[in-house]
């Protein structure tokens, strides 16, 4: 996951990475004698499967192909909340309409079978979807019978089920047999199989993703001029993905009502729900002397936002710097944006946020998937609930955060 993001940040991604390594393979395998161009299959589960997948959409030379234990839709996998790996989110594939069935069609009419398993985590009913618009893809050009799908009975993994249907595939596609039962199998030792004396390429201190990121990101960074003023701005716009202009009426709130003390910098809260963008709300809570249950205070030009890191009312709570830095004679607002303090989900289970595969990184694919990165969303709440806090008369604002 962490080599993924850093390859995001200069315009690169693991799948395409992958996607490439496959097919300088398949560049390889076509320089060996032994090999059949008319006869080359490509297959693979779940990380292979993706990968096979994905190759159909860009590499024309296979001949057939079985994606295991990963064809279903985006649309489930979010639904179901499934944190997928980093190369299964390609950038942008959400907001180009694209499923995982469009990369197959790609490869069309060729001989495909998709492999899904019954107790698998990627949803079954997705396989029969992608399954059900391939069919028909595959009948109007004429080959009805060069699409195919495969259940097996248990869990994921590349089980002996699973095999032997890609082996009856693969063989009814070539002609060379009619077998499908695979035979007893001798497994190779490590010392056989492996390609360098410790059976790792670390070994032979190859490059890392570190190293590739590092250098393109210092390639990019000789080939662009300085940006300021309205070209920083709008290259910054650019890659949050802000809208060019936020919208004209000041945002929708609610009223949450106040809070008692609850060890506050100031006696009062009263939390406000700003809808920042439609179903979206950022809550920000005004700390003061007094009830303001009615509407925010309108006295003076200036106040203080506190951007939450977590949770505002965390943090205002037990940053003894934080409580220092706020200055009293200053009405003081705080800001949770989406995904963190009230709104903080528990998507991908329970307090996931720290985890690898928790809400915050699955939200954040998502983000890159629709080509919307969620540190736009993020920001967009902020200069929401500054608009907001400048139709209630504040018009300089000190911006704080941890």
């Amino acid at each position: 996951i962490q080599s993924g993001n850093q390859q995001f940040l200069v315009g690169e991604n693991l799948a395409m990475w992958r996607a490439w390594d496959g097919i300088r393979a398949l560049d390889y395998l076509l320089t060996r004698p032994e090999i059949d161009p008319q006869h080359v299959g490509v297959t693979g589960n779940s990380g292979g499967g993706t990968m096979t997948t994905w190759l159909c959409g860009v590499e024309s030379r296979w001949t057939m192909a079985a994606p295991a234990c990963f064809v279903t839709t985006f649309l489930h996998n979010a639904e179901n909340e499934l944190p997928a790996d980093t190369e299964q989110c390609p950038p942008r594939v959400l907001s180009l309409g694209l499923e995982h069935e469009d990369f197959l069609a790609a490869l069309a009419p060729k001989p495909i079978v998709i492999l899904a398993k019954e107790r698998d985590f990627f949803d079954v009913r997705g396989s029969e979807e992608a399954y059900g618009r391939l069919k028909h893809l595959y009948t109007l050009l004429g080959y009805p019978d060069n699409i195919s799908l495969h259940i097996g009975p248990t869990e994921h993994g590349y089980s002996i089920e699973n095999r032997e249907a890609m082996y009856a595939w693969f063989n009814r596609a070539t002609k060379s047999s009619a077998g499908a039962q695979e035979p007893t199998i001798e497994l190779e030792t490590d010392a056989t199989l492996q390609c360098t004396e410790s059976g790792q390429v670390a070994e032979w201190h190859p490059a890392t993703v570190a190293d590739f990121t590092r250098e393109k990101a210092l390639a990019l960074r000789a080939s662009r001029g300085a940006l300021r003023g309205a070209a920083l701005q709008a290259a910054v716009r650019d890659v949050l993905k802000l809208p060019p202009q936020l919208a004209k009426q000041p945002p929708h709130y609610r009223i949450l009502r106040s809070f008692g003390n609850r060890q506050l910098p100031l006696k009062y809260a009263t939390a406000y729900a700003v809808e920042t963008e439609p179903g979206i709300q950022a809550i920000s809570y005004l700390l003061a002397g007094q009830r303001h249950d009615a509407r925010p205070p309108r006295q003076g030009e200036r106040a203080q936002l506190y951007v939450a890191h977590r949770s505002s009312d965390q943090e205002l709570r037990q940053e003894a710097w934080l409580r220092d830095l706020l200055k009293q004679d200053l009405p003081i607002f705080s800001c949770d944006v989406r995904g963190i303090g009230e709104s903080l989900p528990n998507t991908c289970g329970i307090d996931s946020f720290d985890d690898a595969y928790g809400c915050d990184y699955f939200y954040a694919a998502h983000g890159i998937m629709l080509d919307r990165p969620y540190a736009g969303q993020k920001t967009l709440d902020v200069l929401r609930v500054i608009h907001w806090l400048d139709s209630l008369g504040y018009s300089q604002i000190e911006l704080i955060g941890l």
